[in-house]
């Protein structure tokens, strides 16, 4: 595959691997290799939302009457958050979309991106909106060792991808199996972020909620995770075609390394209970401690490798969610709110319900 932004050879991208094939020419999105990755595209973009549609003007006054212990969660939560975001905001672009060879998935990847950045800018909002001087938090969030470690873990299978296809692509040195298998090992690390790297946060901020104490920023993370769910798809749906045989070298490569999946999540498991460790080390929140986001985390991470079709590895069932009350934030469909109290999140704009069929209008007449 050869670096360039306009490839002038005609090509079948039908029959093109999702990376390292031909590189693209037209942006054309008429007929595809993977409809999912133009269907998801479509979803993200019926989701679109901005911040600003959601009034923050209690949670200001709520921050103001927390406990110190509240006030420690809640802001930590926010650091990790932004600073997570911001590596997903840059990092598909950087890593994988130079090597993208389908049109539907680079299109999916743009538009997942954009969504991230979504992300950041509400992070910023919150704390516009919250905290009288914003800078005592974004100047404050590189200080933080928990919160720099963690992002460390996160950003170096991007890392070791990112040098090893370069220097491949600059000088021919390399061996491209081995640039494979750092792209499984990256999209895999990327799967388990977006599976649950982000959830004793969002349990956190939901706990707030349901206490009815900074119940828009709830809603705002409500929102993010919704949008998380469907950048979860494109890495599933994307580990699931190499498994699949989209490219036969890398469906070796990910036979030969499924055991990787397993040994990536227990590493995302293990940070995510030591982070509710560090967070409730101060106090704890009404209805939730660190125990409960222990079980909390191992459910879904048996939820997720479930999806990859990898055997559960934690004692908390897939199936039994220690902390039900947190579906109804993870569904915006479940939000039942009254207009005039806080903002609707469960709209779609621009949706599109694709279940019409040739004869859904048989004998209709005017």
């Amino acid at each position: 595959m050869t670096a360039t932004v306009f490839n002038q050879l005609k090509v079948d991208f039908t029959k093109q691997p999702m990376f390292f094939g031909e590189a693209l020419n037209a942006q054309r999105f008429d007929t595809f290799k993977y409809p999912v990755f133009d269907k998801l595209t479509q979803t993200q973009l019926g989701y679109f939302w901005r911040p600003e549609e959601v009034s923050l003007q209690k949670d200001r006054s709520d921050y103001l009457d927390f406990r110190e212990e509240q006030k420690f969660i809640f802001t930590s939560n926010l650091k990790y958050q932004i600073l997570l975001d911001s590596v997903q905001g840059r990092g598909p672009a950087m890593a994988f979309m130079p090597y993208c060879s389908l049109p539907e998935l680079e299109g999916c990847m743009n538009t997942w991106q954009f969504f991230e950045t979504i992300h950041s800018r509400s992070y910023t909002h919150i704390i516009k909106n919250v905290y009288s001087n914003p800078s005592e938090v974004f100047d404050t969030i590189l200080d933080d060792e928990k919160i720099v470690a963690r992002a460390k873990s996160v950003t170096r299978a991007y890392d070791d991808f990112i040098d090893a296809a370069q220097q491949y692509e600059v000088t021919g040195k390399g061996d491209i199996r081995d640039i494979k298998k750092k792209l499984f090992l990256a999209m895999v690390n990327v799967n388990a972020l977006e599976a649950l790297r982000f959830y004793v946060s969002f349990a956190c901020s939901f706990a707030f909620g349901e206490l009815k104490k900074m119940e828009g920023s709830a809603k705002i993370i409500s929102l993010i995770a919704r949008d998380e769910s469907q950048h979860l798809s494109i890495t599933s749906h994307i580990i699931k075609n190499w498994q699949r045989g989209d490219d036969p070298e890398m469906t070796e490569i990910v036979n030969e390394n499924s055991y990787m999946i397993g040994e990536i999540y227990d590493t995302v498991v293990d940070e995510e209970k030591e982070w509710a460790n560090y967070l409730f080390s101060h106090g704890a929140i009404v209805g939730l401690n660190e125990k409960l986001l222990h079980k909390f985390i191992e459910h879904i991470a048996n939820k997720r490798l479930k999806g990859l079709g990898q055997e559960a590895r934690y004692e908390q069932s897939a199936n039994d969610n220690p902390l039900p009350w947190t579906q109804h934030w993870l569904s915006s469909k479940g939000l039942q709110v009254a207009p005039q109290e806080t903002e609707i999140e469960s709209y779609v704009i621009g949706g599109i319900k694709q279940d019409v069929s040739k004869d859904t209008f048989a004998g209709f007449k005017l």
